[in-house]
């Protein structure tokens, strides 16, 4: 069964070391950051993914499951996080995404309230081979905390993303925050950011 698939090799150095790279990811938009933690996911998800729901799935954790990602992951993430599922994007902390072409746009995700914009999604996006060069001059530039000046997201996204992006920004400090998640490494996009 999936579920013997081990979780972390080293349960507390892996979901620590896990959990510092990816608040600094956040607090360093749009920079390349890389999990070293050791483990086998199951298919479908890539290591920096499982690690990520790894360190920030708990008990008390909702999460969504974009279609398509099979019945073996959430095996998988009950048995070593003990989360619960909902089908409900409005209700869900965090949201797993392995087809950003095809993921709900960002408003039928829970956007937080003005008493406490942290109650909101959190976006696990799954890239594969978009991650180029940070020197391009083809991908968005950004700006905002966490930012000295200015740095250009090293992401090939669909232009719709960005779109969404540009429009959502206007209702801050509501909104979501992603995490791009790639073989073993992460960039974070907090809402706080925005394209310049």
């Amino acid at each position: 069964m999936i579920v013997e698939l081990p979780g972390f090799e080293d349960l507390i150095h892996d979901s620590q070391s896990t959990f510092k790279v990816l608040l600094y990811a956040l607090s360093r938009p749009g920079t390349i950051n890389q999990i070293t933690a050791q483990l086998t996911p199951p298919r479908g998800l890539n290591i920096a993914c499982a690690a990520t729901c790894l360190t920030l799935f708990d008990l008390e954790t909702k999460v969504w499951l974009q279609p398509g990602l099979g019945e073996e992951i959430k095996s998988w993430l009950l048995f070593h996080t003990g989360c619960s599922f909902t089908e409900d994007t409005q209700q869900t902390d965090f949201a797993v995404i392995w087809d950003i072409d095809n993921m709900p746009g960002f408003s039928q995700f829970k956007q937080g309230t003005p008493i406490y914009p942290e109650d909101s999604t959190t976006l696990l996006i799954m890239i594969g081979g978009q991650v180029f060069s940070p020197l391009s001059d083809k991908f968005p530039t950004l700006s905002g905390a966490g930012i000295n000046g200015q740095i250009t997201m090293p992401i090939n996204l669909p232009d719709s993303f960005w779109q969404q992006w540009q429009k959502k920004y206007d209702s801050y400090p509501l909104g979501v925050d992603v995490y791009f998640l790639f073989y073993n490494g992460v960039i974070g996009l907090p809402r706080t950011s925005k394209i310049i």
